[in-house]
């Protein structure tokens, strides 16, 4: 069977292969999740370095919007521990070379002393570059489900 001038098979193949390299992608930034969050649990800046662009921005609830540097800096000073970090209710949505993943984040955190809870919702915003997907933005926001 012909659709216009290319052949069912041959749209079968393409739409087959999309589907396989969607698959793959939402694999990988599902698996950058996990160790963006494990990252964070054991404060691991190397790992966080590598997940983020040098471009990188982010906005989080009750702090000032923070580029790479300043958050490498943060991290490495280890005035901030994580006893919780955990995502939930992941909506991934990839176009072309860059994507969104959204979703409820919770964690817990003492720092100077203080532990302090928050339960936000997120939006990170992945750019596919030559050595793979890294984090341009993220923001987080009070999540108004209690």
């Amino acid at each position: 069977m012909r659709i216009g001038s290319i052949s069912a098979c041959t749209l079968l193949v393409a739409l087959t292969f999309a589907q396989s390299v969607g698959t793959a992608d939402r694999d990988e930034l599902l698996r950058l999740e996990h160790l963006w969050n494990d990252a964070h649990i054991r404060g691991d800046a190397a790992i966080l370095n590598r997940l983020w662009a040098d471009d990188l921005e982010v906005a989080v609830p009750k702090m000032p919007v923070m580029k790479k540097g300043e958050l490498v800096k943060f991290v490495d000073s280890g005035r901030m521990k994580f006893q919780r970090y955990e995502t939930s209710d992941l909506n991934i949505r990839i176009y072309g070379q860059s994507a969104l993943v959204t979703g409820r984040l919770q964690r817990k955190r003492e720092i100077n002393g203080h532990v302090m809870e928050d339960d936000w919702h997120f939006t990170k915003v992945y750019l596919r570059g030559a050595d793979g997907w890294r984090v341009v933005s993220f923001h987080a926001s009070e999540n108004p489900v209690p």
